[in-house]
């Protein structure tokens, strides 16, 4: 019988000790609300820090400098 191989961090992960809030409309909410439940996330927390992070790693890529210009290279 094979065996999954299960993966741990080096040492402890650091404690989340910075706080970040932000308010929502009334709409905005029941919207987040009706996602959530749609796609049974449980854990709201961790969906708002990777779909933040996600977003702006996704931006810094599209902004990160390039040699040549996107017409440039399509030449």
């Amino acid at each position: 019988m094979r065996t999954t191989k299960k993966y741990k961090l080096n040492g402890r992960p650091s404690p989340r000790t910075k706080k970040a809030e932000f308010m929502l409309s009334d709409e905005e909410y029941d919207v987040i609300n009706f996602y959530l439940k749609k796609y049974k996330i449980g854990n709201r927390s961790r969906w708002f820090r990777e779909t933040i992070i996600n977003h702006i790693l996704k931006n810094m890529d599209m902004d990160y400098p390039m040699l040549f210009e996107e017409n440039e290279m399509r030449r």
